[in-house]
């Protein structure tokens, strides 16, 4: 299992539970990678090439509120 967190602005758009879809985005300048939770309901911070995720669907294993909003604990099937 792999653990991902992902920055959510606006309270209860997921649920823990719930399974999600995320899809990868690139950055050309740095070649990194970064993840969106489907509908960009949270996105997840800059991984290297090494580090990328493997699965597309995940569950929500909890969320944090902080701050500065809220953060989405995701397990995938890794």
């Amino acid at each position: 299992m792999r653990e991902m967190d992902f920055t959510m602005v606006r309270q209860d758009l997921v649920a823990p539970g719930q399974e999600v879809e995320v899809s990868e985005g690139v950055l050309p300048v740095a070649g990194s990678f970064y993840y969106t939770i489907e509908p960009a309901v949270a996105m997840s911070a800059n991984y290297k090439k090494n580090e990328r995720l493997k699965s597309a669907k995940g569950v929500i294993k909890e969320i944090k509120e902080t701050p500065r909003g809220f953060i989405c604990v995701v397990e995938f099937d890794e």
